[in-house]
């Protein structure tokens, strides 16, 4: 029931997004999305690949499970633009977060041709929101109650079309990570907004209109110096940061 709920609000989205996915041609990748799943896989050393369907059926999407025996708590880890959910920092924390008593999914989020700019994207969210449904269904099947979503940059646009609507209540806060066009106006829930003081002009001139949006008295903008968008050489940093706030709002 609350899922069809969410997936209801979704669904009115789409109809603003349907005219610019024709324009834009922005429809997932789900060839490329194979290719992605055919390299991780082989080489996976922490958690197990787990595939989930869409609501309507007609794709399955790469996960990435790592559990934690003993807890209730648990993370989605979103990705960003056009990449997999085992790339670099996304791998850091989804296995780091599980060393620290989180449990993890990483989900493959939908993704275009690897020349496509960021622009194309938004008619994939609607999917993206789903996908992400799809995963806070997962995780409550397997026994964690207390859900948090923890994105990077394309991904935390995604997650936010998810936030914005109506969320599962088991999902408690959100670690948004990078994000550069969009705010929190319409999440209610707990928000981190992480970013670097080196991170992308968009992402660092929109900072102080994000923060005054964030509405829920938990929520917190954390700045990491001398760090890039990826977070490259400050990944502990990263990664205490988000850690920090779950260990706040997952109670």
């Amino acid at each position: 029931m609350k899922k069809n709920i969410l997936l209801g609000a979704v669904a009115g989205l789409a109809a603003l997004f349907c005219m610019a996915a024709l324009a834009a041609g922005g429809v997932a990748d789900y060839a490329r999305e194979k290719k992605w799943a055919d390299e991780v896989i082989p080489g996976l050393v922490v958690g197990d690949p787990v595939y989930l369907q869409t609501p309507r059926g007609h794709h399955r999407f790469l996960t990435l499970f790592t559990p934690v025996a003993g807890t209730d708590k648990a993370a989605i880890v979103v990705h960003g633009m056009g990449i997999h959910p085992d790339w670099g920092m996304v791998g850091t924390l989804r296995t780091e977060l599980a060393d620290r008593g989180v449990a993890t999914l990483s989900i493959q989020m939908p993704i275009l041709a690897a020349d496509a700019k960021a622009e194309a994207y938004p008619p994939t969210f609607v999917e993206g929101a789903e996908r992400i449904a799809e995963a806070v269904d997962f995780l409550k099947a397997k026994g964690y109650a207390k859900i948090a979503i923890v994105s990077h940059s394309m991904g935390s646009r995604m997650s936010r079309v998810y936030l914005a609507g109506k969320p599962d209540p088991a999902v408690k806060s959100w670690a948004s990570l990078g994000i550069s066009q969009d705010d929190y106006r319409g999440v209610k829930l707990p928000v981190l907004d992480l970013y670097g003081e080196n991170d992308l002009p968009p992402v660092r001139v929109n900072a102080a209109g994000r923060k005054r949006t964030l509405a829920d008295k938990a929520s917190r903008q954390v700045v990491i110096a001398r760090t890039d968008h990826f977070f490259s050489g400050h990944e502990a940093e990263m990664v205490a940061a988000v850690a920090d706030f779950l260990g706040a709002t997952l109670k």
